[in-house]
């Protein structure tokens, strides 16, 4: 119970691959359901960032960055911040697992609790929104990125406009804080183990080229497993595994239904209607992971289908994993303010998402 408790989202996507396999029976074809490329990247930058966070890199960094300011929105600022650009270097749900451990500590340690909930409900929204700018910022991206080939440069064009617009919202949201007096001890106790810091970056940029194709993602898993066997078997061990398990429920999911004629004819259709606003709908109710796999299958549009996968992100808890680690994360703090937890993060998510749909649909 308590695993189920805790990998709660990979057991869904087994449940719901698992209901699919009764109606379409394993065959040859459950072999091309996998993204081999998707999950070998996956893999590869999980287990890097997992290598850094053993020698305490993204700690360092990002508190001596938060020691820099002194008051309260400045701080909490530099908090969302950081995990903005951490998700884009190191996936979203990385960068989650990363920083909201470092939210608490400097709240905490300036009797700022009150923040609490505002600040890491603001860096899920960093994360999920300020990742869509990269392919590899957030699983879906990496997943269509790769599923339709698209070019660098068109990618980033059709991400342009929703990320500018999320990142003004962000800051706007972050400059209601009250600026209060705010003192930050230098947290970094850790000193960097330079020799490893510069390995691991070169395997981060080894797990880049592969997302941009520049080498064969096979020869890439080679040299970076390889090396962590070397240099720290423990980062390997420490993999989101559940996270990639849940990709490949997620993908005999979508293949399966694909192969359901009724449920092809019908989602072919309301897709071809307005591919933005099914993917939205569909990120709310089934999240926005496993609707990019299952809605590549019936759509050509690239480009509204990207958008509407990241902005869905926002809204309801499961619209994202990401927000759901959040949540998790929240209630191991102050497990007797959820449901206001769940209040606040309602608001905010689903205005966010409110005003990117409406400024998408006319734009697009």
């Amino acid at each position: 119970m308590r695993f189920i408790k805790k990998n709660a989202f990979m057991c869904i996507a087994f449940l719901c691959a698992t209901i699919t396999c009764i109606i379409v029976p394993p065959d040859k074809s459950y072999a091309n359901y996998f993204d081999l490329k998707t999950l070998t990247c996956l893999f590869c930058i999980l287990a890097v960032v997992c290598a850094f966070k053993d020698i305490h890199l993204f700690q360092i960094v990002a508190g001596k960055i938060v020691c820099m300011f002194k008051n309260t929105r400045s701080a909490i600022l530099a908090l969302v911040y950081i995990t903005l650009i951490g998700s884009m270097l190191i996936t979203n749900d990385m960068a989650l697992i990363t920083f909201l451990p470092l939210s608490y500590f400097v709240l905490t340690s300036t009797n700022n609790s009150k923040y609490m909930a505002f600040t890491f409900i603001m860096q899920d929204i960093a994360a999920n929104l300020g990742g869509m700018i990269a392919p590899f910022g957030n699983p879906q991206n990496l997943y269509l990125y790769t599923y339709f080939n698209i070019p660098n440069n068109t990618f980033i064009r059709i991400m342009f406009l929703p990320f500018i617009i999320s990142v003004f919202l962000i800051t706007i949201c972050c400059l209601f804080v009250k600026k209060e007096p705010l003192i930050i001890n230098d947290s970094a106790d850790n000193k960097l183990n330079k020799k490893r810091a510069f390995v691991y970056t070169l395997l981060l940029a080894l797990s880049v080229a592969i997302v941009f194709r520049f080498i064969p993602y096979y020869y890439g898993l080679i040299i970076i497993v390889a090396s962590l066997l070397l240099m720290d078997k423990k980062a390997l061990l420490q993999v989101d595994y559940p996270l990639i398990l849940t990709f490949c429920a997620f993908f005999v999911f979508s293949g399966n239904m694909a192969r359901i004629p009724e449920v092809h004819n019908l989602l072919g259709k309301i897709v071809e209607k307005n591919t933005l606003l099914s993917g939205v709908l569909a990120s709310q109710v089934i999240s926005n992971v496993p609707s990019a796999i299952l809605l590549s299958k019936f759509t050509d549009n690239y480009g509204e289908l990207l958008v509407a996968v990241n902005i869905g992100g926002a809204g309801t808890l499961i619209a994202s994993l990401a927000s759901l680690i959040t949540y998790r994360e929240f209630i191991k703090i102050e497990p007797e303010k959820s449901r206001k937890f769940i209040t606040e993060f309602s608001v905010l998510n689903f205005g966010f998402l409110f005003v990117l749909t409406v400024v998408m649909y006319f734009v697009i």
